[in-house]
């Protein structure tokens, strides 16, 4: 999502610092949990955890009053910084939204590396300067049926466990 080319760190996995910001709000969290037994940050830790085995994660909660977020030098420790999905809407402003905006331009000014997944996208975009808005027909999100997970894809830690 940055304007810099990845920096990976050199050597094994091991040695990569990745951050998780969760762009929900607690009480979005806790619904998720209801729902799905976690959050989206919880989910994206569990994952990458499973992907690179090695790594080192820490979590941020940018739409918290007290999110857990490392400062502007310290983003620059990251490998990289991903941002989860989730219900908010970048076209609301709250002052969740605006937290999420002031923590992705800290990102980008830090020069760090950033993914951005559904609502972690639409952050990222606000915060580069565009804007989002609501679809104005039919349904925001796509969605398709009877898809079958290929023999690898079945034991892949993104579709473990699922039908």
């Amino acid at each position: 999502m940055g304007r810099h080319a990845p920096r990976l760190r050199r050597g094994s996995v091991g040695l990569l610092r990745l951050l998780v910001a969760e762009s929900e709000s607690p009480g979005q969290r806790d619904a998720r949990r209801g729902s799905v037994g976690r959050s989206s940050g919880e989910t994206y830790l569990k994952t990458l955890g499973e992907l690179a085995p090695g790594a080192t994660f820490d979590r941020a909660k940018p739409s918290d009053i007290s999110g857990n977020i490392p400062n502007r030098p310290d983003l620059s420790d990251y490998d990289a910084v991903i941002l989860t999905g989730s219900p908010l809407h970048l076209y609301e402003e709250t002052p969740e939204t605006r937290r999420q905006i002031a923590f992705m331009r800290a990102v980008f000014a830090a020069g760090t590396p950033a993914f951005g997944s559904c609502a972690g996208l639409q952050v990222a975009t606000v915060a580069a300067g565009g804007t989002v808005r609501p679809k104005r027909r039919g349904a925001e999100a796509p969605f398709a049926r009877d898809i079958a997970p290929t023999e690898a894809g079945a034991v892949h830690p993104l579709l473990r466990g699922r039908g």
